[in-house]
């Protein structure tokens, strides 16, 4: 009884600590360094290693500091059929001042589970470049702003007309189902512009932005902008500096249309005094709402085919490689398959693999790299094979591996294909199967010898109750002397 008793009490604890290992992930925040200047930024990670990042409650305010923004990364492998994923999402801070900044400990639920940080002290310091404002005014901010005191009489303030858009800009009018459209949100300041402007509470207004503007039935690719800084840019023989506070790619799964309304930012706007002083306010602070205009991306379905709904769409190259072409029969060989290009990298379908007799080929293992920049979205998807020759001879990998896909390039289907040419020596390992198969010969040799009658499992079903009635005796003889005894 003793040893039954332990042996299930083994058996509950490993089935408990499995189960526990199943559903562990690995979560954790990283605090960004203890000493930056007051024009670079402080970061905040939070890390999720072997589970998707599902949920994640909003980042800490933290006095002294100023969100500027979000990014995310992430990265998922397949090894023996295990998948493994990591996924980071970073909340930004920028400093408002040179001093000390206490970061208090502070808990953030993730994934429904509360992962607490202890917090420390950052030290900011000076700017490790001259003219940096420590505000964040792109525009411009007036330095002697009240530096001698305002005057008691009141000012006289004029509303200059800005020279200044807000816009919603697409690469594309029109795509196909699965091509990629990218998509950016930016607000446009002519060199000529005298209107003083500012950004304001630009986190929480992006929020609403985009729960407005994001498509259904898409596969999204965030560029993650961190910092919005000018970029310089020609409009119709028109300068102007371009401020990005978005940028997407977009996949279409479906032949709907995509449709983007219109939306607004609002900005400051500063109404100058009509007699500029360095004794006297010089600007007053107003709000004005800037609008984008609505813009359609026509979707067109792909032509004809019969993989057309499970084909990946694309500008893509093959890349491989192979361990060795002079291979002997059993031996294990890996090949490597990777598609790499322009499109949506996470949407590569694995190739088709042909697994004839000639060859054992195993489930590959994945991994993807993803690069963002400019306005695409490439990289590669690589997908590895283990392989086992089984009969010799020379072979063609192209017979066995190909990629269908839709070249977004040429509007055409284009098939990606293997140029490697192997050859096989060795004896064929058919004989080798037959030789295992007659290992068994004694088993079959007594199939002439024995009866193919039908019996009944009637018998069988007398020992089993017969050995039930046993057990139940033989548990009650026990309880018996135990209760005896004591």
């Amino acid at each position: 009884m003793k040893f039954r008793l332990e042996f299930f009490s083994i058996i509950f604890s490993v089935m408990f600590c499995g189960s526990f290992g199943l559903a562990a992930q690995d979560i954790s925040i990283e605090l960004g360094p203890d000493r930056i200047a007051v024009n670079e930024a402080f970061t905040i990670t939070i890390k999720v290693q072997g589970e998707t990042l599902k949920s994640y409650d909003k980042f800490p305010d933290i006095p002294g500091l100023v969100k500027r923004g979000t990014s995310s990364s992430s990265s998922t492998n397949i090894f023996n059929g295990q998948v493994s994923r990591s996924q980071s999402i970073t909340q930004t801070y920028v400093p408002e001042r040179e001093g000390t900044i206490n970061i208090p400990a502070f808990s953030i639920n993730v994934n429904g589970k509360v992962i607490s940080s202890p917090g420390k002290k950052v030290v900011v310091g000076p700017a490790k470049q001259q003219n940096q404002n420590r505000r964040y005014d792109p525009f411009g901010s007036d330095p002697f702003e009240d530096f001698f005191g305002r005057r008691d009489e009141p000012e006289e303030f004029v509303n200059l007309k800005e020279d200044a858009f807000f816009a919603l800009t697409t690469d594309k009018d029109e795509i196909y189902v699965g091509e990629g459209v990218n998509t950016t949100l930016a607000f446009y300041v002519s060199n000529e512009n005298r209107a003083p402007l500012q950004f304001h509470d630009l986190t929480n207004q992006l929020s609403d932005i985009l729960r407005e503007i994001r498509p259904n039935n898409v596969w999204e690719e965030n560029f993650n902008i961190e910092n919005i800084t000018a970029e310089p840019v020609n409009i119709g023989g028109k300068r102007y500096s371009v401020y990005k506070i978005f940028q997407a790619t977009f996949f279409p799964l479906g032949e709907q249309d995509i449709e983007f309304p219109k939306v607004g930012l609002e900005m400051i706007k500063y109404q100058v005094a009509k007699s500029r002083s360095f004794f006297g306010q010089n600007r007053k602070e107003t709000f004005k709402t800037f609008y984008s205009k609505p813009k359609s991306i026509k979707v067109k379905p792909l032509p004809d085919h019969p993989l057309k709904d499970q084909v990946s769409v694309g500008n893509y190259q093959l890349s491989e490689n192979l361990n060795s072409t002079d291979l002997n029969t059993g031996e294990s060989f890996q090949y490597e398959f990777s598609v790499k290009g322009v499109g949506n990298i996470s949407g590569i379908t694995e190739p088709d693999v042909k697994n004839e007799k000639e060859f054992e080929i195993y489930s590959p293992n994945v991994s993807e790299n993803i690069t963002r920049s400019g306005v695409s979205v490439r990289g590669s998807k690589a997908f590895r094979y283990y392989m086992i020759p089984k009969e010799p001879g020379e072979y063609d990998l192209s017979d066995y591996f190909q990629f269908i896909f839709f070249n977004t390039s040429t509007s055409k289907y284009d098939t990606l294909k293997s140029d490697y040419k192997i050859k096989v020596s060795g004896e064929s390992m058919a004989n080798v199967n037959i030789e295992q198969a007659s290992s068994d010969g004694l088993f079959y040799d007594r199939i002439d010898g024995v009866s193919n009658q039908l019996q009944s499992h009637q018998t069988t079903e007398i020992w089993k109750w017969v050995f039930n009635i046993f057990l139940v005796v033989a548990f009650s003889l026990s309880l018996f002397i135990l209760l005896k005894k004591s």
